[in-house]
């Protein structure tokens, strides 16, 4: 990680690979996001960092992201630890210079790696939140998706206000393990997915599922079996939580509807791809299909 605490704010220097305004097409793909705000080119952000709420403003100079504090002044640790999310959050440890170099031979990805480059893998830190969206995201088209979030966020999410303006974190796990599965019905989740969400969360509050013990595996196979493991979590969540919280850059969501679309449009197909055909096109993806599919992704945000 590259990064300096410059007396009052954060200065984190990205790989040459990186384009800030791509990554804040896709963060701000949906006006019903609450996770994060967008003002005047600058991304906010409520963080919660040893159990205090910081209010984190994104920004992006000389190829530099500026990281500023609006509401108070963390300590050097929590400076630290807010510097390790946004690394993480924007994927900056992934090199991205084998993906290019297998973009440009692709027909598929050709033009989308030169029109999106620089953007990487927006991803979602929190195992708990990852796992939750993979759900939420189950069998229903994205828009009733981020309604879903929205309310969840709304009822059960910390909250914080600065100058006016609310800014909002995921629950909590404890949180949803405190609440009934009529509470999330009344939002207009499935008793199936109110089941499986409450589930996790009391899983996760019992420390039987933990990204630390997770990633100990050291295998990414394993870490999807046990993730298969998970009432509630199937191939497609799994790669899913792959892809935006382990920075598995092989994993392929084959099933995905999004990607099958994105195929479809780019190829000029009157009907979705087979899974065939799809596996056809990743013969050439091996060892970056997570950035493919998140390329693929992209392009429908036209």
């Amino acid at each position: 990680m590259n990064w300096k605490l410059d007396s009052t704010y954060i200065q984190i220097i990205p790989p040459k690979e990186f384009d800030f305004q791509e990554c804040l097409v896709f963060l701000n793909r949906s006006n019903q996001e609450l996770l994060h705000q967008m003002k005047d080119g600058h991304i906010y952000k409520l963080l919660k960092i040893d159990e205090s709420l910081i209010l984190v403003k994104l920004g992006y100079e000389n190829h530099v992201i500026k990281v500023e504090f609006p509401n108070h002044q963390p300590s050097e640790e929590s400076c630290r630890k807010v510097a390790e999310y946004v690394w993480e959050w924007f994927d900056l440890d992934s090199d991205l210079a084998g993906f290019y170099e297998m973009a440009a031979k692709d027909k598929v990805l050709n033009k989308m790696a030169q029109q999106y480059y620089g953007l990487r893998i927006l991803c979602i830190p929190d195992l708990f939140e990852a796992l939750i969206w993979a759900i939420i995201g189950q069998q229903i088209n994205l828009t009733f998706a981020y309604t879903l979030k929205k309310r969840l966020i709304e009822h059960f999410g910390e909250s914080l206000t600065v100058n006016g303006d609310i800014f909002s974190l995921f629950p909590s796990y404890k949180k949803i393990a405190s609440i009934d599965l009529e509470d999330l019905k009344k939002l207009q989740f499935t008793g199936r997915k109110a089941e499986y969400i409450i589930g996790i969360a009391n899983s996760m509050k019992n420390g039987e599922i933990t990204k630390e013990s997770l990633l100990l595996q050291q295998d990414n196979q394993k870490i999807i079996k046990s993730l298969t493991a998970i009432r509630g979590i199937g191939p497609w969540s799994a790669d899913y939580v792959m892809m935006k919280c382990f920075h598995s850059i092989t994993s392929f969501p084959i099933g995905d509807v999004g990607l099958q679309n994105a195929l479809k449009n780019c190829l000029g197909m009157e009907r979705k791809p087979t899974v065939e055909e799809m596996k056809k096109l990743a013969e050439n993806w091996e060892g970056w299909e997570a950035y493919a599919t998140f390329y693929l992704w992209r392009s429908l945000y036209e």
